[in-house]
């Protein structure tokens, strides 16, 4: 179970205590008795893991009346309180989390979720995208992508390959999430053609299989195309990954040495990532002025308490750092007045603050579609009390062994050096 769509105060949990009836004191203690199983059968420590990590980093967590400091008179009323929710998924959904909370995901494997945010996970390569056919309840498949040196990428197919059927089996509404996404790791596409505007089945097969543990590159694409008199440096960029700033900065090293005059930056199909990395690719396109500011984060009340003034300013940077053996180089910056940014429905959160955050600095021309409306952070958490329920890959043998749920809530928002934050709905192209 897992839904995928950045102070800790510590409440422990005692044993309930009941009252006699004094009246009727056989048939009150057999009660009581029966209350009391029931109660033991209980288990909530899933529930008190949720309800403690978003009472204290929750970005909304004002807004959510039960995650109150105040919310609960005694330890008895909390736990009693957990006890009427049995249902973690239930409980985070129904009770915790706010109305207008998009973003947020979770999953009863925590492994899953680092994985996810590491671009690490278990799959055959190929990136696709769903439409129906017409009016119908038939849909078919479109290539955007192959990953690389994954088990698609070994096979006859290709970006810009259709599909319409999974193991002789036409695709439609009520069927493709079992025939595309179920447990079964292997499975044959049949392809399709596209002419006058209607698709049919070619009779090509191509058969993919899921490998565990594939760690997608997140630079997809990087050349210089030379149009004219104009040297256009393209880069494709699918994931903010922690450990992608070296290799960034040396796609731009090579940019700067062929001396490009434009740059194009393809964010279709990049959901974001980590804010770091977006700091050090604003930095490569804008310049390492660390004196200016590239976005502002906010957070509840409770956390931005324990900060002073200023500390929540991500200015741009010179080095890509020393995060995850990051090599601290210096950034091969090209100082650009104009950039082209290829983004979509598919953009969001850090590739959206790229766009937010140098506009005030350049000509940002924004192409494609309206993007995802993420102007928010999150952080992994996990059921380790002695680090804040922080997830540190180095202290998983502290995580509590009877509970490994990931919770991945939004705990921050972003705004540029404008003070602008206003895109919930996303951001309109100009193109």
């Amino acid at each position: 179970m897992k839904k995928y769509l950045l102070l800790f105060l510590f409440i422990g949990i005692l044993t309930q205590s009941c009252k006699k009836n004094d009246d009727n004191p056989i048939i009150e203690e057999e009660v009581v008795e029966e209350e009391e199983i029931i109660e033991e059968d209980v288990d909530i420590q899933v529930q008190d893991f949720l309800w403690q990590t978003l009472n204290a980093y929750y970005f909304w967590q004002a807004d959510v009346p039960v995650l109150s400091d105040d919310r609960f008179a005694t330890q008895v009323e909390y736990e009693t309180f957990l006890k009427a929710n049995p249902d973690p998924e239930n409980f985070l959904l129904d009770e915790l989390i706010f109305s207008e909370d998009r973003f947020t995901f979770y999953s009863d494997d925590y492994k899953e979720l680092a994985n996810f945010v590491a671009g690490v996970s278990k799959s055959n390569g190929l990136e696709f995208g769903l439409a129906r056919i017409g009016d119908s309840d038939d849909v078919f498949g479109f290539v955007e992508y192959i990953v690389k040196n994954s088990d698609a990428s070994t096979k006859d197919i290709k970006r810009g390959d259709f599909f319409i059927g999974v193991n002789g089996t036409r695709l439609n509404v009520n069927n493709y999430i079992d025939l595309l996404f179920g447990d079964s790791d292997t499975y044959t596409l049949n392809m399709a053609d596209v002419e006058n505007n209607t698709i049919s089945e070619n009779g090509k097969e191509v058969t993919l299989t899921k490998q565990e543990g594939l760690v997608e590159d997140p630079i997809l694409v990087n050349t210089i195309l030379n149009i004219g008199d104009r040297r256009i440096g393209y880069l494709m960029y699918n994931f903010f990954t922690l450990d992608s700033g070296d290799a960034l900065n040396q796609v731009f090293a090579d940019f700067k040495n062929q001396n490009i005059t434009d740059l194009v930056l393809d964010l279709r199909y990049n959901p974001g990532g980590r804010g770091s990395t977006a700091v050090i690719l604003a930095s490569l396109i804008h310049g390492s002025n660390t004196d200016q500011l590239f976005f502002k984060t906010t957070y509840n009340a409770k956390i931005e308490a324990q900060f002073e003034p200023g500390e929540l300013e991500n200015n741009f940077v010179s080095t890509t750092g020393t995060a995850n053996g990051g090599m601290n180089a210096m950034l091969n910056s090209l100082n650009l007045n104009q950039l082209y940014v290829l983004a979509t429905g598919a953009s969001a959160s850090a590739s959206e603050l790229i766009l937010v955050g140098l506009e005030p600095y350049l000509d940002v021309v924004h192409i494609g579609t309206t993007t995802v409306g993420k102007n928010q952070g999150s952080i992994l958490f996990v059921d380790d009390p002695e680090n804040g329920n922080f997830y540190d890959p180095e202290r998983t043998n502290q995580i509590n062994p009877d509970n490994q749920w990931g919770l991945q809530p939004i705990v921050s928002q972003v705004e540029n050096s404008a003070g602008f934050s206003d895109y919930a709905d996303g951001l309109i192209p100009r193109h």
